[in-house]
């Protein structure tokens, strides 16, 4: 089983020391680092499954680091750590994204307790974003942000071009005919010409198709479409 490695951004040594005994004690992968901007790296080169933040910190903030976190990675859980108990300090650290804050002195066995609600959470959360992601070579389709990417070109379809481009995905490197097709996306009760399967195929290509990036929808003359890479 996995272990979840927790990084630990806090620069009072015996604090960042009882925190590191514990979580280790606990299973975990823990790697901490007492200034802000050596954490700030360390976040941008690898992927954390829980982040202890402390608010005061060298080098950098922890709510400038928290928000610089945010820019790139909104799902990792950051809990800020912080001697300040004022209501500005739990509504900006809340505000810059983060999923909790624990106030010192603390009890190491709330802390624990949180670290575990926290990682409970964003399992289910991660497990439910992965099941609205769909991949294919490079196209990625988030269907429940109906976002579109080709490497790291976005991708601007109108509804319908979406839910015909999600049914290809769906089904890719199958063969469908555009009655298949027409079924599955116009719906039971269309009665136009199924020439419009064919014209909205060609806006899609027009959209995805770049002389850098070629063609994964591909005709099967006589039959109808399928996803599959160019050979």
């Amino acid at each position: 089983m996995k272990k979840e490695s927790i990084l630990v951004v806090e620069d009072e040594e015996k604090i960042a020391r009882l925190l590191e005994l514990e979580l280790e004690y606990e299973g975990y992968n823990v790697t901490k680092i007492m200034d802000g901007m050596e954490a700030f790296e360390a976040c941008k080169n690898k992927k954390w499954d829980l982040i202890l933040l402390d608010v005061m910190l060298p080098g950098l903030s922890g709510i400038e680091l928290l928000r610089r976190i945010r820019m790139h990675d909104k799902h990792t859980p950051v809990m800020l750590l912080t001697a300040r108990n004022s209501v500005e300090d739990k509504v900006s650290g809340l505000d810059y994204g983060a999923n909790d804050y624990i106030t010192k002195p603390f009890q190491i066995e709330e802390v624990l307790a949180r670290i575990r609600a926290a990682l409970r959470v964003n399992e289910v959360e991660r497990k439910e974003e992965d099941s609205n992601i769909l991949t294919f070579a490079d196209l990625l389709i988030n269907q429940k942000t109906r976002e579109v990417l080709r490497g790291e070109d976005a991708i601007d379809l109108t509804p319908r071009e979406f839910d015909l481009l999600v049914y290809l995905m769906i089904h890719k490197r199958q063969v469908l005919n555009r009655d298949q097709i027409l079924e599955a996306v116009w719906g039971y009760d269309f009665f136009g010409d199924t020439n419009v399967v064919d014209v909205y195929i060609r806006y899609i290509r027009k959209k995805m198709d770049l002389p850098d990036k070629p063609g994964l929808i591909q005709t099967i003359r006589g039959v109808g479409y399928v996803l599959k890479e160019a050979k």
